[in-house]
């Protein structure tokens, strides 16, 4: 238990029963009340983020956690299996606990896992990917007065607008915060 003044940004706590992630934290004193600390955290569970107030001398519990690299293996329906490079443990996660993230996952693909006591509950993507285009129509020619997209799915399955240029096969980086396009790969 740690007071609320020691709460830092990317330690994960217990809020309510349940594990929340520490994305900001805003130390406040106004002036004629007491002291508090503004915590803004997502809960790791459902994915949903909350602002709460803490009393400066609030007593927290901190929770041990443990970043892994691991590397994306497969997918078998409803479960995503991971693999430790050092070990060779194998993780599995469901499809429920990766939401979005399972858009991005390559066979071969390198990406954060957040432990909290020894169970695996979020994944961390890098900022962009590089996917394979895997269906994309034909642009149309002479369709180059504006900024024109048209749809392309990638190897994942997710679908983006990318421009009229793009053709099957190709390799594109995709952002993984908002989907957009980048640039070829």
């Amino acid at each position: 238990m740690v007071a609320a003044n020691d709460i830092r940004k990317g330690q994960v706590i217990k809020y309510n029963g349940e594990p929340h992630l520490v994305m900001e934290t805003q130390h406040r004193t106004p002036g004629n009340l007491r002291a508090f600390v503004q915590v803004k955290m997502r809960n790791l569970r459902y994915g949903k983020s909350l602002d709460q107030r803490f009393g400066s001398t609030d007593s927290i519990e901190v929770l041990a956690t443990d970043r892994r690299t691991l590397e994306y293996s497969y997918s078998d329906r409803d479960s995503f299996a991971f693999i430790d490079p050092e070990s060779f443990d194998q993780i599995e996660l469901s499809a429920e606990t990766l939401g979005d993230v399972k858009n991005y996952l390559t066979p071969g693909g390198k990406v954060d896992v957040l432990f909290v006591d020894e169970k695996a509950l979020t994944v961390e993507l890098p900022s962009a990917v590089t996917l394979k285009v895997v269906e994309s129509a034909d642009g149309i020619r002479g369709d180059t007065t504006s900024n024109v997209q048209k749809p392309a799915k990638l190897e994942t399955g997710l679908t983006i607008q990318v421009p009229l240029f793009v053709k099957e096969g190709e390799l594109i980086r995709v952002s993984t915060a908002d989907g957009a396009y980048l640039g070829r790969a």
